[in-house]
């Protein structure tokens, strides 16, 4: 696989995933969902932290804009070194399968940084109104973004019995978390590295085959 077809696939999950962003934020208003199956549902949140929401703020006695910004300034030096990684693994002609897997954990970390550094600039805010994109009073400042999340899949949502110790009639949910394209891109190539490392990191492929 050459560079012309990593960009390609890389721009192509950019795309997808920017644009399902803006859909969500121009027409959704925060925490407003869309039942799409009973086990999926299009539901808009907005991730201001790490991954499931952790802020630097929750765990050091840091301001919430601060420690936004740090983790912003982190995101983008990851960036940084997984582009690296993805031209050095295309310059020794490794392996097809890790330079999809590295283009897809590429792809998506982008997808999200470009939340977190240019959204608090170009909307505003989506309380209890659609977002305006471009608008004229933005929720916030360049790199102190929020991550809009919108895929939701509740595979099972029902209630502990009564009988059971300590979580009995309380509420049972999974699958909780809430993400987007990007997220899944991440996922993705993490897990072809996982499930596929010896493929991905042995012998480089034939040519022909990439």
């Amino acid at each position: 696989m050459n560079l012309k077809k990593s960009i390609l696939l890389v721009a192509v999950i950019l795309l997808v995933d920017q644009l399902s962003k803006i859909y969500i934020k121009t027409h959704f208003v925060l925490g407003e969902s869309v039942t799409v199956f009973n086990w999926f549902k299009i539901l808009f949140i907005e991730n201001e932290g790490a991954a499931w929401g952790t802020k630097l703020s929750d765990i050091f006695p840091i301001s919430d804009e601060l420690g936004k910004l740090i983790l912003t300034v982190f995101r983008l030096f990851a960036i940084l070194g997984i582009g690296y990684w993805l031209y050095d693994t295309i310059q020794k002609k490794a392996s097809k399968t890790l330079i999809v897997a590295v283009s897809l954990i590429f792809a998506g970390a982008l997808g999200n940084i470009i939340d977190s550094v240019f959204y608090g600039v170009i909307f505003d805010d989506s309380f209890n109104q659609v977002a305006t994109l471009f608008a004229q009073d933005p929720y916030g400042t360049i790199f102190h973004g929020k991550v809009v999340d919108m895929l939701y899949f509740p595979l099972v949502d029902t209630t502990w019995p009564d009988w059971v110790p300590v979580v009995g009639g309380n509420n049972f949910r999974f699958f909780e978390p809430v993400f987007n394209i990007a997220d899944t891109t991440i996922s993705t190539g993490v897990g072809i590295l996982i499930v596929f490392n010896k493929k991905a990191f042995g012998k480089r492929e034939d040519s022909q085959n990439e």
